[in-house]
């Protein structure tokens, strides 16, 4: 670590006193006034002008720290919290303003494409490759995307063929023996077709263990993913596209003589997880005068999986289409569509069992839907949003989801923006939460699941200051949900249990956001953001008095920061982290690990160079501080529980457990890649 802190200072002290101080104000700033976003309203509209905060992230910022999936990457976004949720097949899910995964709607293209098993296990599998940009939406959006988006979005959108280069290719290795290959083709099919194929390839076969405790410290992989989109040029600039894509991974993590012939078997422990996925999503606009457009999209996703002893075998298929009206009158837009999805599930859990449990019924959930909404342009300063959603839930009934949104812009260096709104959302523990799979504990369910419903708010801020060195961008959010209802998973009463209930009480997840971007006249950019947060229940105990209890893995202080220095011949310095303040942990009892974690930061440095032919080199140092968590895994020389209940070896009543983890378990390592694009 000192040895990395060295390089560090050294690194910087060279480019402060730098004589590179060559580039204007003008051309560090961001040109953030013409960009466009479609997330908030489902139509594109310049950032500027959204009634609805929407954060805009580019691959340009993903490149200052490589990574081999959009997974990792948005950890660089404020508030936003890639959380793993097992430290041995290292899967996890992403938290928007500390609320869980499966509360994250992310979308490709603005089709909900990534729900129920790839919420866990797909999300590794979409590269950075196909990515145009980023779209996240913080807080309610259910009157538009339905009810399950009750804590954020996450828009990816595709690259467009016609903007793509011809070739482009980006592949990086770390010193740990990760290999990440990405490669991408355009071709035309006659005069009005255009396509675009990509290749994304991650290897990983080194297995290591830093920590000494007997298990891999990451899972070994090997995954490939391929996505091919095709735009069809129409008359009158009509839109149509149509893209693919199939995702095939193979990971394993567990003791480290573990092999395939165990696989299933209690001798050695591993966890075996196969996936295959594919996905079809596709836009047109009908061949009329007003704008008329139809989406749509299908996954089919299967897992096969073996925790120890323990398999999990699912299938589930998706198909979604909407059809949606936008319409000018006057100073208002209308925009009215319905939607109708189709969810087919089936596993080798009792989520899938009949009623007697004697017999297996998949779930199949058909979900019909409207929506309706009114952006009016009040004047140039006021713009208000009106949004209501229907959706029929064939074992829940009428799900009403209204939403507001008000924007005041008294000039273009202040915007202040409100919203409100309400979630609505069926809980399945076993595609959303993977410490119900691993085995390790027995899943009690004490009632009959109801859905959850919240209540959310937030209000934004926005404020550019302009000076002659000095441009400085503040954008501050205050943030609040009420859930009546939440479905949480007990870890603490019992350690070789899981019990799931409704929530006798409420729960409330608050906080305040703020974002900085400093351009300064010498070639020096700085983007940091610091996010305090709340989360908590408070739910009825024996004698009726309300108990707080604070959220699992939900830091109440969390920030990110970028540093990019330019200098001369195209050479860029980068120093880019995340930290996190302490949160709650689950722990057995009388543990011997701490309930909270500590403060720590995961730091990265990266020295890059491009060359006129199209060529970038890049390379650096990840885990600067070279933090990793302590004793992640309870019991790890026993993971089959076998001496469990021995009370000489094990006078606690230690159980094996993987659920005790809150950072990656790779320690510093150097990386070092290329890129290339051909237009």
């Amino acid at each position: 670590m000192k040895r990395g802190l060295t390089i560090l200072l050294i690194l910087s002290i060279g480019s402060l006193y730098s004589q590179g101080v060559k580039d204007s104000l003008n051309n560090n700033k961001e040109k953030t006034v013409g960009e466009v976003v479609i997330t908030g309203t489902m139509k594109e509209v310049r950032k500027s002008d959204s009634p609805v905060p929407v954060e805009i992230i580019t691959p340009k910022l993903f490149q200052k720290n490589p990574t081999p999936s959009l997974f990792d990457a948005v950890g660089m976004v404020n508030g936003v919290k890639p959380q793993i949720n097992c430290s041995v097949c290292n899967t996890g899910d992403i938290h928007i303003n500390g609320m869980e995964g499966p509360y994250t709607m992310i979308l490709i293209d603005g089709m909900p494409i990534v729900s129920g098993l790839s919420t866990v296990y797909g999300l590794s599998g979409i590269p950075n490759s196909l990515v145009e940009r980023i779209e996240i939406v913080k807080g309610p959006a259910s009157s538009l995307y339905g009810s399950e988006a009750m804590g954020g979005i996450i828009n990816v959108i595709t690259k467009n063929p016609q903007r793509a280069p011809k070739f482009a290719a980006d592949i990086f290795s770390t010193s740990w023996g990760e290999l990440s290959t990405d490669l991408s083709f355009k071709f035309n099919a006659g005069k009005k077709i255009t396509s675009l194929l990509g290749v994304n390839h991650f290897y990983y076969d080194n297995p290591i263990d830093d920590n000494h405790d007997g298990f891999t410290d990451l899972t070994v992989q090997n995954r490939i993913s391929v996505f091919n989109k095709w735009n069809f040029k129409r008359d009158q600039n009509r839109v149509a596209s149509i893209g693919l894509r199939w995702v095939n991974e193979d990971r394993w993590g567990g003791e480290m003589n573990w092999s395939k012939k165990y696989r299933g078997s209690d001798e050695v422990y591993g966890e075996s997880i196969y996936t295959k996925r594919a996905e079809v999503i596709g836009l047109y606009q009908l061949p009329f005068e007003e704008k008329i457009y139809t989406q749509f999209s299908y996954n089919w996703h299967d897992q096969n999986s073996w925790y120890g002893d323990t398999p999990y075998m699912a299938t589930q298929q998706v198909g979604f289409i909407q059809s949606y009206w936008d319409k000018s009158i006057k100073n208002h837009n209308i925009l009215m569509g319905a939607s109708f999805r189709y969810t087919y599930y089936d596993d080798n859990t009792p989520a899938t069992a009949s009623a007697d449990g004697l017999k297996n019924k998949p779930s199949k959930t058909p979900l019909p839907g409207v929506f309706l909404q009114d952006e009016w342009k009040i004047n140039e300063m006021n713009k208000l949003l009106l949004g209501y959603r229907y959706d029929n839930d064939k074992h829940h009934g009428n799900v009403h989801s209204p939403r507001v949104a008000y924007k005041f812009s008294p000039n273009s260096t202040n915007t202040l923006r409100a919203s409100f709104g309400t979630g609505f959302r069926v809980v399945n523990i076993f595609t959303e939460d993977h410490s119900a799979l691993t085995g390790a504990r027995e899943v009690i369910i004490l009632n009959s699941l109801k859905p959850e419903r919240s209540y959310n708010g937030n209000l934004n801020y926005v404020k550019k200051i302009m000076s002659t060195d000095l441009n400085l961008n503040l954008d501050i959010t205050g943030f609040y949900s009420y859930f009546t209802n939440k479905i949480i998973g007990d870890f603490d009463t019992d350690p070789t249990k899981i019990i799931y209930d409704n929530l006798d009480g409420h729960a409330v997840s608050q906080g305040i956001s703020l974002n900085t971007e400093w351009s300064f006249l010498a070639p020096i950019k700085i983007m940091a953001g610091v996010t305090y947060m709340d989360v908590y229940t408070k739910e009825k105990d024996n004698d009726g008095s309300y108990i707080r209890t604070d959220q699992l893995y939900a830091p109440k202080w969390s920030g990110t920061f970028v540093m990019t220095y330019t200098f001369p011949k195209k050479i860029a310095l980068d120093f880019s982290g995340q930290w996190n303040g302490k949160m709650r942990l689950p722990i057995e009892p009388n543990d011997f690990r701490s309930e909270y974690s500590p403060w720590y930061c995961i730091a990265n440095i990266q020295l890059s160079k491009k060359f006129d032919n199209g060529i970038e080199i890049y390379g650096g140092i990840k885990n600067l501080f070279n933090f990793t968590p302590k004793n992640p895994i309870m019991r790890p020389f026993d993971p089959f529980n076998k001496d469990v209940n021995n009370p000489v070896t094990n006078p606690n009543g230690y159980t094996f457990d993987t659920s005790y983890n809150y950072a990656s378990l790779q320690k510093m390592r150097g990386f070092l890649g290329v890129r290339y694009n051909f237009f």
